[in-house]
C-alpha cells in the first residue's frame, strides 16, 4: 500500500488509534490526595478549598483567589462583582470561547466585539479604542493560546476610560507577561480547571484579584448572596444568624475537587515546561513548510501553550481549511478549531450582531487549525501529529 496515500482517500492512517487534542494528566498522587478528602469530615465547604486558593494566589502573585463550579461561573462572578448591569457595554475578543461573551449577557451588559491583531490573534488594543463609548463598564481580555494579551496598552486605555479590565485567563495559568505572571496583572482574572486546561479540577474555576471589594463581592456571589460574617449582618442578636445580602448562585467548589487541584498545583511548572517542549518541536518541524503559518510569540511574554494552532495559507495549496482539517482527521490526528467567531454563532445573530463585526477574526479563523499539545503526549504521539500534517501538507501543496 502506499505510505503517501491519504487515509482520507482508502490509505492506511498514520496512527492506529485517535489521539485527541488535549487530555488531562492524573497521577496515584492526584488519586490519593481526592481519596483522603473522602474520608475527611468535608466534602465542601470546607478546608481544602482555602489551601487551593492560597496556592494559586501565591503563585500567581495575587492577593485573594476565590474559586468557583466552573470558569464559566468565575467570569459571571467577576461581571457582577465588577458592577455591570443593563445596557453596560464590555468589550471583549470574539476568538474565544463563548462563555468569555456570555457572562456579560448573564448580568444585562452588552457585548462588544474588539478585532484581534493578525499576529497573536489576541484582542487589538487598537480595535477597543475605537469601541469605547460611555456606556463602557470594563474590557475581558482573552490571553488566547496562552500568550497573554497586551496588558500595558489594555490596561492604560482602561484607566484614561475609568473601566475595568477583566482577564479571561483560562489558557494562560503559568504564563507571564513582562516577567510578571498572568493572574495579578488585572483587576480581576479568571482561570479554568477543565480537564484539558494546564491543571484540572475536573469542572472548576477561580478568579484572583488584587482588590479587597471586588474579594467579598465574589465571596457573596457564589454562596446564594448569604453571609454569616457578623461584621457584615444588619442585625446580629442570634448565634446561628446569617442573612441573604444579595442574588447569588451556589456556585460553589468542592473539596475533593479543591484537592485535586492541590494536588495538580505542585506538578504545574512541570506541565507547562512540557507543552512549551512540545510546541517548540511543533514550531522546528513546521518551519520549512511553506503551506503552514506557525504561533507568532511576542518576545516579552511567555506563552504556557494551552493550544498549539497553525494556519493554513491556501496560496500555497489545492484545497481550503475545511478538506486538510478532514484529512487529519482521517489519519487519526484529532485537530480542532479555536474558535468560531462568537457573534456568529446563531444565538448572537438573533441578538442582531452582523457578519463582517471583525475582519481579522474571521478571516483567519476561516484558516486555523489546532493540533494536539497536551503535557502527556509522548514523543510518539508528538512524532504522529508532524508525520499527520507533513503527509497532508504534501499532497495539497502546489509545486
Amino acid at each position: 500500500m502506499d505510505k503517501n496515500k491519504l487515509a482520507l482517500h482508502g490509505g492506511k492512517p498514520v496512527r492506529d488509534t485517535f489521539l485527541a487534542y488535549g487530555r488531562q494528566w492524573i497521577d496515584d498522587e492526584d488519586i490519593e490526595a481526592v481519596i483522603n478528602t473522602l474520608k475527611s469530615d468535608y466534602l465542601t465547604t470546607g478546608p481544602t478549598i482555602l489551601q487551593f486558593e492560597k496556592a494559586v494566589a501565591e503563585f500567581v502573585g495575587a492577593k485573594y483567589a476565590v474559586t468557583f463550579s466552573s470558569g464559566t461561573a468565575a467570569l459571571h462572578a467577576a461581571c457582577f462583582a465588577a458592577g455591570i448591569k443593563e445596557k453596560d457595554q464590555v468589550i471583549t475578543t470574539p476568538m474565544t470561547f463563548a462563555a468569555s461573551s456570555n457572562c456579560i449577557l448573564y448580568v444585562g451588559g452588552q457585548p462588544v466585539f474588539a478585532d484581534i491583531d493578525p499576529r497573536t490573534y489576541n484582542i487589538s488594543p487598537k480595535s477597543i479604542l475605537t469601541q469605547i463609548t460611555e456606556k463602557t463598564k470594563a474590557i475581558i481580555a482573552v490571553d488566547f493560546t496562552g500568550q497573554p494579551a497586551d496588558y500595558d496598552e489594555i490596561i492604560s486605555i482602561a484607566r484614561n476610560s475609568g473601566i475595568i479590565v477583566i482577564a479571561d485567563g483560562a489558557h494562560s495559568l503559568g504564563a507571564t507577561y513582562k516577567d510578571e505572571k498572568v493572574g495579578s496583572l488585572a483587576d480581576m482574572t479568571m482561570f479554568s480547571f477543565h480537564p484539558v486546561k494546564h491543571i484540572t479540577t475536573g469542572e472548576g474555576g477561580m478568579i484572583t484579584t488584587n482588590n479587597e471589594n471586588y474579594y467579598e463581592k465574589l465571596l457573596l456571589f457564589r454562596g446564594h448572596g448569604i453571609t454569616r460574617d457578623p461584621q457584615k449582618l444588619s442585625k446580629n442578636n442570634e448565634p446561628w444568624y446569617y442573612e441573604m445580602q444579595d442574588l447569588g448562585y451556589n456556585y460553589r467548589m468542592t473539596d475533593i475537587q479543591a484537592a485535586l487541584g492541590l494536588s495538580q498545583m505542585k506538578k504545574l511548572n512541570t506541565f507547562v515546561e512540557k507543552r512549551r517542549g512540545l510546541a517548540m518541536k511543533y514550531n522546528k518541524a513546521f518551519e520549512e513548510l511553506d503551506a503552514i503559518i506557525t504561533p507568532f510569540q511576542q518576545h516579552d511574554r511567555y506563552s504556557s501553550w494551552h493550544l498549539y494552532i497553525i494556519r493554513i495559507n491556501s496560496k500555497k495549496l489545492s484545497t481550503n481549511r475545511n478538506e486538510i482539517f478532514g484529512a487529519l482527521q482521517a489519519e487519526n490526528i484529532g485537530v480542532n478549531v479555536h474558535y468560531i467567531p462568537v457573534y456568529l454563532h446563531p444565538y448572537y445573530q438573533k441578538l442582531g450582531y452582523k457578519k463582517h463585526l471583525c475582519p481579522n477574526a474571521e478571516r483567519i479563523y476561516s484558516e486555523i487549525i489546532t493540533l494536539p499539545l497536551y503535557s502527556k503526549m509522548s514523543e510518539r504521539d508528538l512524532d504522529d501529529v508532524i508525520t499527520g500534517v507533513k503527509k497532508v501538507i504534501s499532497y495539497y501543496s502546489i509545486e
